[in-house]
């Protein structure tokens, strides 16, 4: 890592070993996750950062900075960001992108926020993210509200707080002057939440950044450094039954749309799924019907499937969709005299499962850096924005932004600011220590 105005020879530089790997480690140094040597490196970055001047001039910047990107924070959270309609939040980060000096800032056609930090060279190219929607519907009340160092509004930790501590990393690194070996493109994604689908990020690797990315970090959450490296695959369905319908008493004997709902929530309660590797579900929204005295043209769900193993969401999936072909025809056969219900499963959500190593180069490097700032890391697993870059194959990890959230996705969703600097300084050494080749 060098200032830009640093006139030393390379071979000067406390990075020497670590910078100068053979071409053909190039992937062994942070992108493959089975060389030794790349693990070794890896391991060793956050005590390499840690002696350079630039480096603790920039965390000398952050903990002076934090209070400034609190303010950041709550202007965020204080600009709607409905789930599909993140547009005004979005048109708002990308011009603070703009005021931080980032090259080719542009919202791309899925919605996101892309600024650009040249480094010396195009590769290794680091993607730096938060995500810029909430869980929160339209006309929900997102004014943010200070107690002391606690602050309290809708999205304010979730991911208000990943989308500031983005900035701090930026506004650091050029407090330094610091010139990175590998280029950074910081974003702001969409689509991050519910029925986003990580529309987002599925679109930065499948069309805006095709075959450019080699790592990508995700803040989202708070507290002491987490490192998701485990995605949670999930699979969601919008299950729809219809049928005639008519009045409750006049045409009572129809096969009733809601009553085959109720059967198929019934059998899915009593699927049984495995402990080790944890997979869950849940029918999470029910609706239907035109009245308490009408048999229904239509009733419906929506259903999450999660695990961190492929094969046991495959499982778990064909099980539920099992128990409602068996409730459709269990209610048709029911009333077998008079209508058919029809069933459609619409697939509304699909992210999918996969790991990456503990002792893999990007985990390592993220392991180290929090360690060389002497905060205790802990490995997770979760679903979020890494899910799709890690199912294709590119080191990809989740990561906490500090301080303290609690109720998150709830109307009391809070962040305590206490020592949140803390997290800030380690997502700009993540940062820094992924920019190396």
């Amino acid at each position: 890592m060098r200032m830009r105005h640093d006139t030393r020879h390379p071979s000067a530089s406390p990075f020497r070993s670590f910078l100068a790997c053979p071409a053909a480690l190039l992937c062994g140094v942070l992108l493959c996750g089975n060389a030794a040597f790349a693990q070794q490196q890896a391991s060793a970055i956050g005590r390499t950062l840690m002696q350079d001047a630039a480096v603790t001039q920039a965390l000398d910047a952050v903990r002076r900075n934090e209070p400034a990107i609190i303010e950041e924070q709550i202007a965020i959270c204080q600009i709607p960001a409905p789930p599909f309609k993140e547009a005004v939040r979005a048109a708002a980060y990308k011009k603070r992108f703009q005021e931080l000096g980032l090259k080719n800032v542009r919202i791309d056609k899925e919605g996101n926020v892309l600024g650009e930090r040249p480094g010396r060279a195009a590769r290794p190219h680091l993607v730096f993210s938060a995500h810029l929607d909430t869980v929160f519907p339209e006309g929900t009340d997102v004014t943010v509200k200070r107690n002391g160092t606690v602050l309290a509004g809708p999205g304010i930790s979730d991911d208000c707080r990943g989308l500031a501590v983005v900035i701090g990393v930026i506004r650091a690194l050029n407090e330094a002057k610091i010139e990175t070996p590998g280029t950074i493109t910081f974003v702001g994604t969409v689509g991050e939440e519910g029925l986003g689908d990580l529309r987002g990020v599925k679109h930065l690797f499948n069309v805006e950044l095709k075959d450019k990315v080699d790592r990508f970090v995700s803040v989202d959450g708070t507290g002491p450094p987490d490192v998701l490296h485990q995605a949670v695959g999930s699979r969601r369905y919008r299950v729809t039954f219809s049928g005639p319908g008519g009045h409750s008493y006049g045409a009572f004997g129809l096969a009733n749309p809601s009553h085959a709902l109720g059967r198929a929530i019934a059998q899915i309660a009593d699927v049984r799924v495995p402990e080790t590797p944890k997979t869950t579900f849940n029918v999470g929204r029910v609706g239907g019907g035109t009245s308490v005295n009408s048999i229904a043209t239509d009733a419906w769900m929506e259903i999450d499937m999660r695990s961190v193993d492929a094969n046991a969401l495959k499982t778990l999936e064909g099980e539920v969709l099992s128990a409602i072909d068996r409730a459709l025809a269990d209610e048709n056969a029911r009333w077998s005299n008079r209508g058919k219900l029809t069933v459609e499963k619409k697939l509304v959500g699909d992210r999918p499962a996969g790991t990456v190593p503990r002792d893999a180069p990007i985990s390592q490097a993220a392991g180290s850096t929090a360690q060389a700032l002497g905060l205790p890391v802990t490995f997770t697993d979760g679903s979020q924005d890494p899910n799709y870059p890690i199912s294709l194959g590119i080191p990809s990890i989740g990561i906490s932004g500090g301080g303290q959230g609690n109720h998150a996705h709830s109307p009391d969703e809070s962040f305590d600011t206490t020592d949140s600097w803390k997290g800030t300084q380690w997502a700009l050494l993540v940062c820094l220590a992924l920019a190396q080749p």
